[in-house]
């Protein structure tokens, strides 16, 4: 009987599996191959096992039990006596993008470090093509590559009410996403709030429609509740059916929302002071937490690791590590609603393993994927794909002009020496705009760098019209003249930011961002030093972890000759220096208020509230 390819594609598929593996399971068909394991970890009842093998036919595990007891025929046996077992870990809500590899570069990169499969939170690429969304994350899975992405199409794609970008999800759309595709599991982080709760926000119809598309499906709706810490709007949350939260940054956050019943995914960051605090509370229960990357660049990847980096740091914070690990594997896959296929060593989950010389270390000796022996330390042995990826996939720069300095002018009222201005600063989440008295030349409203005043651009890459919106920030940028930085990673409707200290300089950026099919760029002092190219949606790079880590570690030794402004914002990531972590000062999802979108409909100049939709002048 000829077996489908096993990708979790579609219900037909997977029940000639099932049929198949259970003749398995009962010695009446021969199986592949057996892993012996020292030990292994049984996350269900969070025990360990002695002696134990693994049987496993195609990708997928037929059987577990005592070494020996298998009573059907093997074609392999592989022996590990010294070595401890336990699952494949998973990402519970990643955005693959954050890495800037492509997703067969980024299996090669993360499986030696644990991770087997990941949620991918994909409205980032759904904001450059929405339309190509699902078949772009499984390009890679198709052509044979052993991480498994599932696959949880945007809410915010676009971001607000208030942006355009290349992509648009509704009802319609969500309905089709669940019902076509088994890797799908639900409604990627609504970020949203104002469009979920305020009935006169122009996004609620569509917020709505994705959310009763997912319901109607039994998807999973997956939440973001960044700046809610009343105890009202947090069970108004739970309330709507967002099912968990990431933004979780405090103990006493963390701690509301598993009371009320929000599944809980931490970040790295918080460890320290979230998990000592919940063991010191007496939480004896850790199944509706999970420990998530969210965002996490090759670069600090490869330093850290991947989950197992998390599952790591958890231990070192005072968590045993059986549970850390099941904060890893078990517990996310529970929550998505697919741990019949992930997150544990038991009969009929796809055969990830990772094999352990030191369980409390998570030293990490080798790394099966789909049955397939995947990593040896920290190199990946496993199949790595070559793909062609089309233009819509490398050719997502639609600016669609040459730009000038005189695109991001802002022109003064005539006869008037000096105006005011409104000005932000990075992660501004004040309830209003600063203000300052700019001074005037040749009609136009210029920086002011003594005060630390420059100026900030989004340019529209989508439509095709270089639609620019411009206006005044403080606290960052490059003091030095004719200088600028420009990127097309811009958190999350990806159109084009640039901060700079002259407009010829941000205009010769942006251009040279433009021809290099997105990624970053670097102006300084009227010349074009550095670049970093990010050819896949602006945003990923189809090449090893360690070639993009060269070449980003190329542009920031360049950008470290840059003189940079700083000044402390509310986000206490974001420190002096490269200002690298303005790639999220574009985000209008809560605590945001006053941002700088790109121009649209809604907000012609750019410069909106977007808890209100009211818009305000730049100068004036």
């Amino acid at each position: 009987m000829t077996q489908p390819d096993d990708l979790i594609l579609n219900a037909a598929d997977e029940v000639t599996i099932r049929q198949h593996l259970l003749l398995v399971a009962l010695g009446k068909r021969p199986a592949d191959k057996v892993i012996e394991v020292g030990r292994l970890l049984a996350v269900h009842a969070n025990q360990w096992l002695d002696n134990q093998e693994i049987v496993i036919s195609g990708r997928r595990i037929a059987y577990v039990g005592p070494i020996g007891s298998y009573r059907g025929d093997v074609a392999e046996r592989v022996k590990y006596p010294h070595l401890s077992a336990v699952p494949g870990f998973g990402e519970v809500h990643k955005h693959i993008e954050s890495s800037h590899l492509t997703p067969e570069f980024e299996a090669a990169m993360v499986i030696p470090r644990g991770n087997t499969w990941t949620c991918e939170a994909s409205h980032e690429f759904g904001n450059v093509n929405g339309s190509r969304n699902t078949e772009f994350w499984q390009k890679a899975r198709l052509a044979g590559s052993p991480l498994k992405v599932f696959i949880q199409p945007g809410s915010a794609v676009p971001p607000s009410a208030w942006e355009e970008s290349g992509g648009w999800y509704g009802y319609d759309e969500q309905k089709a996403f669940l019902a076509n595709d088994l890797s799908v599991t639900g409604l990627d982080e609504v970020m949203d709030w104002p469009s979920v709760w305020d009935p006169t926000n122009p996004g609620y119809a569509r917020m709505w429609g994705m959310i009763g598309a997912t319901f109607a499906q039994r998807g999973v709706v997956e939440g973001h509740g960044s700046g809610l810490i009343d105890p009202h709007d947090i069970s108004a949350f739970a309330a709507a059916g967002l099912s968990s939260d990431h933004e979780v940054w405090a103990l006493d956050e963390a701690w509301d929302r598993l009371m009320r019943g929000l599944f809980t995914e931490l970040r790295p960051f918080s460890y320290d002071a979230i998990i000592p605090g919940l063991i010191e509370r007496g939480l004896s229960d850790w199944s509706n937490i999970a420990f998530t990357t969210d965002d996490r660049s090759a670069t600090d990847t490869l330093r850290d690791g991947a989950s197992d980096f998390n599952v790591r740091h958890a231990i070192h914070f005072g968590l045993a590590p059986e549970i850390a690990i099941q904060c890893a594997t078990i517990n996310p896959a529970r929550h998505m609603r697919i741990d019949q296929w992930v997150g544990s060593i038991t009969p009929g989950r796809y055969a990830d393993i990772v094999l352990l010389d030191d369980v409390a270390s998570v030293s990490i000796a080798h790394v099966y994927a789909d049955g397939i022996l995947s990593s040896d330390r920290t190199d990946f042995t496993g199949p790595m794909p070559q793909i062609a990826w089309p233009d819509w996939a490398n050719r997502t720069m639609n600016i669609g002009r040459t730009l000038t300095a005189d695109d991001f002018a802002i022109a003064a009222e005539p006869g008037r020496n000096r105006m005011t201005a409104a000005v932000l600063r990075p992660f501004h989440w004040n309830e209003d705009f600063l203000t300052e008295d700019l001074p005037v030349a040749d009609g136009q409203v210029q920086r002011d760098t003594a005060r630390m005043i420059t100026k900030w651009s989004l340019v529209d890459r989508y439509r095709g019209d270089g639609a620019v919106a411009s206006m005044f920030w403080t606290g960052c940028g490059p003091e030095d003249p004719d200088t600028a930085l420009a990127s097309s990673v811009a958190h999350d409707s990806h159109n084009v930011w640039c901060i700079g200290s002259s407009d010829s300089a941000m205009a010769k950026a942006v251009n040279h961002l433009q021809s290099i099919d997105g990624g970053w760029v670097l102006v300084h002092r009227g010349e074009i030093v550095a670049e970093v190219r990010l050819e896949i949606a602006g945003l990923m790079t189809a090449r090893p972890a360690e070639a993009f880590d060269a070449d980003m570690q190329a542009f920031l030794a360049r950008a470290n000759q840059v003189t940079w402004m700083y000044q402390p914002a509310a986000m206490n990531r974001w420190k002096p220096g490269f200002p690298e972590f303005l790639i999220f000062a574009t985000l209008t999802c809560s605590p945001w208020r006053w941002v700088l979108v790109a121009p649209s409909e809604r907000a012609p100049n750019g410069f909106v509230n977007v808890q209100t939709g009211e818009t305000h002048a730049i100068v004036w």
